[in-house]
């Protein structure tokens, strides 16, 4: 029969609307950028720390506790980007579900967020490189894989998309390897586990150690790590068929998280004592310290060391290429509502938005202070500037699903109608939104425990939540927004007879 649709429904067909745009990502780029996405630098060198602050019981704790709640948060990202798949996800959720404002403020929060990012990783990718080739000046690799990411997204989604795939699937090898060859040394078949097993839960204050304050420092490490599997909402503008494959990229999440966090940490705990003072240090650049490097080395890999630096390096790029594209497509979703100047709407025959590419690149081009400092001293300047933002994204994702299920029910709407209906509704936003704003708020908590309060490091970490805050105050006022009532919001309603 003919489709009929509610009187507050907004059409979203399969095919892009007539904003340049092209849906070329196939099922298995959205699923390599979900599982690509929470694979980092956080999993294969700061993962060491959280077991030595918290010990190995705290640590697969944490781990599993914050990647539940980013799971929950993902099956709310996948209701909504199902039903209304745009490239500037984030900042239409919040705008058409919450108030304009509040939108806007969260999709130039999340363009910075990404465009500071890329900066960041051209740095890591410098200090990497090092390892390598100390004698040649990291300015040197930051321009040439800067060269190389907007050559990337430049060709077209599908060229990020492909770029994406192989990266990410570098990164599941080598995770899946380690995970194997650890559990082959605890069996015996593999030497280097002798010191290995229960009794690495047993030491010291193990398997909990540190407290309750080591369990929350953990979860903020752990809250960085998992930055990125939201890039899937922003991708979902260019997929083929969302409806059917955001799903299924979504729910994928909890099993990645299971694979190569839980297991991974559970390995780590399992072969290195928490004690061990290697596991202690936190460094990008000094790949040698990674747990993985450690165990591989154990086994009596030699060159461990130098595999593991290539894989962080394929992690360094990846992160860049996949926030290159988040804010470029952040930026022309901005400037194709009126909340970005037009010119960045703009879209090349290929369907990408060489403009908003061309800005999101001069703020890149931050990674060049390197030139002038350290860049240790550029990568953490960089890295706590952009900190906060990614939690606010996070933090706006459950508020929109949340007021947007609410609306659509209040208006006669049936959950069978929607692409894809997250399991958890209410409790799965709620959890996520309490749990983001803990880590939100006690990034620096210790920082007001001290008798002499150190007011430029609190500042460089909670600066980013006073600038959301007057961004979305300053359009309310300047626009006269108000907050979306829920007779008043329009959906994606798509009713079959």
């Amino acid at each position: 029969m003919a489709e009929t649709t509610s009187p507050h429904a907004v059409d979203t067909p399969a095919d892009p609307a007539p904003t340049g745009l092209r849906r070329t990502l196939a099922a298995r780029h959205l699923t390599m950028i979900a599982v690509g996405g929470s694979i980092g630098t956080g999993l294969f060198v700061a993962s060491g720390s959280t077991i030595a602050q918290a010990g190995p019981g705290g640590a697969l704790l944490g781990y599993a506790f914050i990647g539940l709640m980013v799971y929950f948060l993902m099956t709310s990202l996948g209701e909504l980007a199902a039903a209304m798949p745009v490239s500037g996800s984030f900042a239409s959720y919040g705008a058409r579900y919450v108030e304009p404002g509040f939108g806007f403020a969260l999709g130039w929060n999340y363009w910075y967020n990404w465009a500071v990012t890329v900066a960041v990783d051209l740095v890591a990718a410098q200090l990497v490189m090092a390892y390598w080739l100390p004698d040649v000046p990291g300015v040197y690799w930051s321009a040439l894989f800067l060269l190389v990411i907007v050559g990337l997204n430049a060709l077209s989604a599908r060229g990020f998309g492909e770029a994406e795939f192989w990266f990410a699937l570098i990164k599941v090898i080598a995770v899946i390897a380690f995970i194997a060859m650890g559990i082959l040394m605890l069996l015996g078949i593999i030497r280097g586990g002798e010191t290995g097993g229960w009794h690495n839960w047993t030491i010291g204050e193990a398997p909990f150690a540190g407290g309750f304050a080591a369990l929350i420092g953990v979860a903020m490490v752990v809250g960085f790590s998992f930055q990125g599997t939201e890039l899937i909402g922003i991708a979902a503008g260019e997929s083929k068929d969302p409806a059917r494959n955001l799903p299924r990229a979504v729910r994928s999440v909890f099993w990645r998280i299971l694979l190569f966090y839980v297991l991974a940490i559970g390995v780590i705990g399992l072969l290195i004592p928490y004690t061990d003072p290697q596991l202690l240090r936190n460094d990008v650049s000094d790949i040698s310290v990674s747990p993985f490097a450690l165990i591989f080395e154990r086994a009596g890999l030699l060159a461990a060391a130098s595999i593991m630096n290539a894989v962080v390096l394929t992690s360094v790029l990846s992160a860049g290429n996949s926030g290159m594209y988040a804010a470029t497509r952040m930026l022309y979703a901005l400037a194709s509502e009126g909340k970005a100047p037009r010119i960045f709407s703009r879209v090349a025959v290929n369907g990408v938005p060489v403009l908003a590419l061309l800005a999101t690149t001069a703020v890149a081009a931050l990674c060049f202070l390197s030139f002038l400092f350290s860049p240790k001293a550029v990568y953490i300047w960089l890295l706590n500037t952009s900190g906060m933002t990614g939690f606010i994204a996070w933090l706006g994702i459950a508020i929109s699903h949340y007021r947007f299920r609410r609306g659509y029910v209040a208006q006669g709407g049936k959950l069978s109608d929607l692409p894809y209906v997250s399991p958890f509704f209410p409790f799965g936003p709620i959890f996520a939104f309490v749990v983001c704003l803990i880590i939100t708020l006690g990034q620096n908590y210790e920082a007001f425990l001290s008798d002499h309060i150190e007011w430029s490091s609190v500042a460089a970490t909670y600066i980013g939540i006073p600038l959301f805050l007057l961004i979305w105050a300053g359009y309310r006022v300047l626009q006269k927004s108000r907050f979306v009532r829920y007779a008043d919001m329009t959906f994606p309603l798509r009713k079959r007879g």
